[in-house]
């Protein structure tokens, strides 16, 4: 008995260590297949290389600054030279009138100096030719009529119909209507309201008829007997205007046309307006707002000429506020 169990303990030893053996290579054939090799992970930039980068784009910075610098330079030399022309030739019109004046003053007499005329002549040629010269190049859309920007390819008429305008100062109105459209003489759109924000052509509301000859004429004709309601305040006529058809893409003007102003406040309508049309980082309005005050009431009583006064007021602050021009008529006729 005791030989049987020698035999069978060390055929179990044999038999467990081949056991260990075949596992420990198995564990090791199970790893190989397991695990694959992989590219390192670079879990840290080299701060060698953000240095650079910095160091790059500083640099890149501090030539950008410079440009900027240059540029703003340059703008500020043609700004003022852009001034100075300016002022020459409006001194340059000032004596080209005096001398336009004294050769028809010759003209009137029989031209008896000969040799005054001839110096008049090559004066008024030779004041022509700088103003051209000067002139040369300038932009449309930055030229003033009157002191009245022309840029805008849009313009709104805002028109008090009150019963002041329409009896006394219709025929002046209509006058300075055909005038302002005579100093646009193309644009892309008209539109035409009254100061209640009241269409003349309520099919077109919201939106600018096109310009032609023929839709100028239709509304001069129209003018002449358009009398709609109104309360003598241009505020509504603003407001609706540049609610319905304010356009980043267009070049907007507002010609706010009126006597008086019956509101309680100019300060509330400059507030009302400023938030309305307000403006971006250059200062540039959503619409230019124009104003042209007729007389109406200035040989009335103190109260109703109070009226026209604070209407002077407000005009003059809208548009000085929102890039636009009043002019005050000093007559009907």
């Amino acid at each position: 008995m005791s030989r049987r169990k020698a035999r069978r303990s060390s055929a179990d030893a044999g038999l467990s260590f081949l056991d260990i053996i075949c596992c420990g290579f198995g564990a090791i054939v199970l790893l190989l297949v397991i695990v694959r090799p992989t590219v390192p992970t670079v879990l840290e930039e080299s701060p060698i290389e953000d240095k650079g980068r910095v160091r790059a784009m500083q640099e890149r910075l501090f030539e950008i600054r410079g440009q900027v610098k240059y540029l703003e330079t340059e703008l500020n030399a043609k700004q003022e030279q852009l001034g100075k022309d300016k002022t020459r030739v409006a001194i340059l019109r000032g004596e080209l009138d005096l001398l336009n004046s004294r050769k028809a003053t010759i003209e009137d007499f029989g031209a008896e100096d000969v040799t005054e005329a001839k110096d008049l002549q090559i004066a008024l040629q030779s004041l022509t030719r700088e103003m051209q010269r000067l002139l040369k190049g300038r932009k449309k859309s930055n030229d003033y009529i009157g002191g009245v920007p022309v840029d805008s390819e849009y313009i709104i008429f805002i028109i008090d119909t009150s019963g002041s305008m329409f009896t006394r100062a219709w025929g002046k109105m209509l006058n300075e209507v055909v005038n302002t459209l005579r100093i646009h003489p193309t644009v892309k759109g008209i539109q035409v309201m009254n100061d209640q924000g009241q269409y003349m052509f309520p099919t077109y509301r919201g939106q600018f008829m096109a310009d032609s000859p023929s839709r100028r004429r239709l509304i001069i004709s129209k003018l002449r007997s358009w009398n709609a309601f109104s309360n003598s305040s241009p505020v509504e006529g603003i407001t609706t205007a540049i609610r319905q058809h304010y356009d980043k893409k267009k070049k907007i003007s507002l010609y706010v046309l009126g006597d008086d102003y019956s509101g309680r406040s100019i300060r509330r309508v400059l507030h009302i307006v400023n938030e309305l049309n307000s403006g971006d980082r250059r200062g540039n309005r959503l619409v230019r707002i124009h104003g042209i005050g007729f007389p109406v009431h200035m040989s009335a009583s103190p109260g109703i000429r109070s009226n026209a006064m604070r209407y002077a007021s407000l005009m003059r602050e809208l548009a000085q506020q929102n890039n636009g021009t009043f002019i005050g008529l000093n007559n009907l006729r």
